[in-house]
């Protein structure tokens, strides 16, 4: 048990009390004990009853992370091996192993760790002090458990990178963790390969949340034109590609994306099909427009446009203008596959954004699927921030 104790104040700790594990700075009354920043401390009720063990960080509005609900239970090797091995069953059982996120924070009882497999490598990143302590020996059970079941992992990068680190008071680090190998990785996901550039790449090198979305829209894209807006490395653009699309344009801001898309469309033999554009998206489309340009398929999958509460109002305006110019774009009949990977931007808002969109330019939406982030990046209910990811396909009409 820890020597140092929180209380909280009367009335505080609702998403502790309702599942969550995080402590904000402002629902503390008192707290007790000698500590350090990243030290674990134990969480009180007003009345003294014993909540849980967590890390601390005086740096931080998220000033407790729960690590577990259990006081009398010591924070070591056994107890992250039980974590990491449980991340791992759950794993086994729900999506591919062969790429996927291995561990995701909060959702997998290990707050500000993410863990990405790549292949035989990992990607690691760590977002909070408590944990960053913890994220060597983390990786060493890791290692262990896949050995188990002969997977051996060549190597590890760290992409501490995040500008989040330093609200927790801890600089932005990458680099690697152990020997060093090469960094450009091939890994193949619903058929599609795709080299992975883990130590450059956006993130962690590559979006795993959408291994299934992106496998959602093979089957509509057989024989369609294509437009893939903030393809990235490509991954949407080739699904269709590899599914049978006649012609597919991928559309990215960053050279270094288009790039790699290029490489990833070669290496997958669909070149001939598959081109890459290196152009702002909110300028483009208005271009297509205005040349009368159509598509069977048009993809959005946007960074997030808002990353905190204050500049909702702006990210909305962004949403309803890239989903107001592509469903001008779609043909009638056409289908248009529409996300937002902003936590902020909840699911309410962002259909009713999607809706507001379809009304200005007199289109008609038919609902084909809704869906969220690949199971691998699980949801865990009260840790709202493990929600981020709303996905729709819709078969766009003209209103009749």
């Amino acid at each position: 048990m820890c020597d140092a104790v929180v209380t909280l104040k009367k009335g505080e700790g609702r998403i502790l009390k309702s599942g969550g594990m995080w402590v904000f700075d402002n629902e503390i009354a008192k707290m007790e004990g000698n500590f350090e920043n990243g030290d674990m401390i134990t969480v009180h009720d007003f009345d003294g009853y014993p909540m849980g063990q967590g890390f601390i960080n005086l740096n931080s509005k998220i000033r407790v992370r729960l690590m577990t609900r259990d006081v009398s239970r010591e924070i070591d090797r056994d107890f992250l091996y039980e974590r990491v091995k449980n991340a791992w069953e759950y794993r086994k059982k729900v999506v591919d192993t062969g790429s996927c996120r291995l561990i995701f924070g909060e959702a997998d009882f290990l707050p500000g760790l993410v863990v990405d497999k790549f292949s035989d490598v990992l990607v690691v990143e760590s977002l909070a002090l408590g944990i960053d302590r913890l994220k060597e020996q983390i990786i060493e059970i890791l290692k262990e458990i896949l050995r188990q079941d002969g997977i051996e992992v060549r190597g590890v990068y760290e992409r501490s990178d995040a500008k989040v680190r330093q609200n927790e008071g801890m600089e932005r680090v990458k680099g690697f963790i152990g020997k060093e190998f090469d960094t450009n990785v091939q890994i193949e996901e619903n058929g599609v390969k795709y080299l992975v550039d883990v130590k450059d790449g956006q993130k962690t090198g590559f979006f795993l949340d959408q291994k299934y979305n992106r496998l959602a829209i093979q089957k509509l894209c057989k024989g369609a034109r294509v437009l893939d807006c903030f393809t990235h490395t490509g991954s949407f653009a080739l699904n269709a590609a590899v599914a049978g699309a006649r012609e597919v344009t991928g559309v990215d801001a960053s050279e270094l994306a288009v790039e790699q898309a290029s490489k990833n469309a070669i290496l997958n033999g669909v070149q001939d099909r598959a081109k890459f554009l290196c152009r702002d998206v909110f300028e483009l489309l208005p271009e297509l427009e205005k040349k009368g340009e159509k598509y069977d398929v048009v993809i959005l999958d946007p960074p997030a446009f808002t990353k905190s509460r204050s500049s909702i109002k702006n990210a909305v305006k962004g949403y309803r203008e890239i989903n107001l110019r592509a469903m001008k774009l779609v043909k009638d009949g056409g289908f248009l596959a529409t996300c937002s990977c902003s936590h902020f931007m909840s699911y309410e808002l962002f259909t009713e954004t999607i809706g507001q969109a379809a009304r200005n330019v007199h289109k008609r939406l038919r609902q084909v699927e809704f869906r969220t982030q690949a199971p691998d990046h699980p949801i865990l209910w009260a840790a709202d921030e493990s929600y981020y990811l709303k996905f729709y396909i819709f078969q766009v009409v003209d209103e009749k």
